[in-house]
């Protein structure tokens, strides 16, 4: 028996199978092969297509079949992992009205400030846990200002993996869960948010039908199936944001344990017992895959927009030739400081840790005689962990204090050099596993289909690959307080 495993990412779709026997993924691609752009119309702004979506996915599977290292027939769950906070909005015949506003556009910020002043800051944050900010109710609201034709045509609203289950089922529901990223959802009363709602003016038939996110969210639909070649009916039992879906393939589920990621954001996700939450919502919590209403776990969110983004626009700026595993080592012989090149890796959207300031990206200190592709490449691996140190420090300032952090052995964590500088600028140990997007997603379809009995159950034989320990604290604490300055002269402009 096998589950299969689908991760929504900005850059590309991953699609995994994994065996229920002993949860080994057996087989894995992406699709397409090149990154997938974002559509920028305006400063601050990026959508993507969901039709592009549903096509990669589709085609991603086809691929993975054409491997014949499984019989996709033998495929009992589906789970969904995808990127958190964009807006996906459908008709009655579920035709989708509009590209989807994804996590990283800025549009909506201001429209969120209002909202936040309106509801009442602290009203805002002791029940929703947030300001409305920059999320997908906020998206939601600019479209009801702006596109006012669309939006009366809407009859569903969705995130981007609700969307695929969607394609794949006929079926759209949503969870607490998914609600609470988009910023919809009442913890103190466990229901959707009438402040968010009436303050909006949205209708309420605009959000699905709200199911556990362990369940089936429908049914593979029989023209589905026959084209893909799986099993008609079988459930999508699973569908979570990202970095939750992350912090799952970690086996971090219990209040006290922390999970990182650096793709093309940049993320550290605490999971807690409780409903905390930053004052100035530079941190973000949410229901985490196990929150329930008696056992209320949620996740501190601290997410950086421009990490793995950073590092691939200096790589096609500075050296498209080489591959990123050339840059490591590359920026592995350069010295701890870079000679003083500073980079600000904040490019990619307004940061929520810098108050949804954005300062651009910057590279400051370059001096001609000294600096050259090392020490490019060095300063931007250091201006992302210093950038993680900065966020962490503020999750520290909330209570979370976390002694060692979980990372899956992929992007930024594939270098040796990243991975020693994140540990020795936060003093914490990283612990590395062999995990994926698309294989945790797998994993929680086994979950919400009852293939596993429990969670624990579905990580009996995963194994940490390597552990990190801090070397070089004392000469990283200079070089991270010097970059902290430039940091806030940026921040003060």
């Amino acid at each position: 028996m096998f589950l299969l495993g689908i991760d929504i990412g900005t850059s590309s779709i991953k699609v995994s199978v994994v065996r229920t026997l002993d949860q080994k993924c057996i087989a894995s691609v992406q699709y397409p092969d090149e990154e997938t752009g974002i559509k920028s119309l305006k400063t601050g702004w990026a959508e993507q297509s969901p039709a592009d979506w549903w096509f990669h996915t589709q085609e991603a599977i086809l691929k993975l079949k054409s491997a014949q290292q499984f019989d996709p027939k033998e495929i009992a769950a589906i789970g969904i992992a995808y990127q958190m906070h964009g807006l996906v909005v459908v008709d009655k015949d579920q035709n989708v009205l509009r590209d989807s506003i994804i996590w990283c556009d800025s549009r909506a910020v201001e429209i969120g400030k209002k909202a936040f002043d309106e509801i009442g800051h602290e009203k805002a944050l002791s029940s929703l846990l947030n300001s409305p900010g920059n999320f997908t109710a906020s998206k939601l609201a600019w479209v009801k200002q702006n596109e006012p034709d669309i939006y009366q045509s809407i009859e569903k609203i969705m995130l981007p993996g609700d969307f695929i289950a969607m394609k794949l089922t006929g079926e759209i529901t949503t969870s607490v869960s998914a609600l609470s990223e988009g910023i919809f959802w009442d913890f103190k009363k466990d229901e959707i948010s009438k402040k968010v709602m009436q303050n909006y003016g949205f209708a309420e038939h605009l959000i699905p039908h709200v199911s556990p996110l362990f369940s089936a969210h429908g049914y593979v639909q029989e023209e589905i199936a026959e084209k893909l070649g799986l099993t008609p009916g079988i459930p999508v039992s699973y569908k979570s944001g990202d970095q939750p879906n992350n912090a799952l393939s970690l086996n971090v589920l219990k209040p006290g344990e922390v999970a990182a990621t650096a793709g093309t954001s940049g993320v550290i996700y605490g999971v807690s017992e409780g409903l905390a939450y930053d004052k100035q919502s530079r941190v973000n919590t949410f229901a985490h895959v196990t929150y329930t209403n008696k056992q209320k776990h949620t996740g501190i969110l601290l997410c950086i927009n421009g990490t793995g983004s950073m590092y691939r626009w200096a790589r096609n700026t500075f050296a498209p030739d080489k591959s990123y595993t050339e840059l490591n080592a590359l920026a592995a012989t350069a010295k701890i400081g870079s000679k003083g090149l500073t980079v600000l890796p904040f490019g990619n959207g307004a940061e929520r840790m810098l108050n949804n300031k954005y300062t651009g990206a910057q590279i400051l200190g370059i001096d001609l005689n000294l600096h050259g592709q090392a020490e490019i490449f060095r300063a931007v691996q250091e201006g992302i962990a210093f950038s993680f140190r900065y966020g962490l420090d503020i999750m520290r300032e909330n209570g979370m204090k976390p002694q060692v952090i979980r990372a899956g052995k992929s992007n930024l964590f594939l270098s040796d050099l990243f991975v020693q500088t994140f540990v020795d600028v936060t003093g914490i140990p990283v612990e590395l596993y062999e995990n994926d997007g698309s294989v945790g997603a797998a994993l929680g379809a086994g979950i919400g289909a009852g293939i596993f009995k429990t969670t624990e159950e579905a990580f009996v034989h995963q194994q940490m690959i390597q552990s990190i320990a801090p070397e070089n604290t004392d000469a990283y604490e200079e070089v991270y307080q010097a970059w902290k300055v430039i940091l806030e002269k940026a921040l003060a402009n």
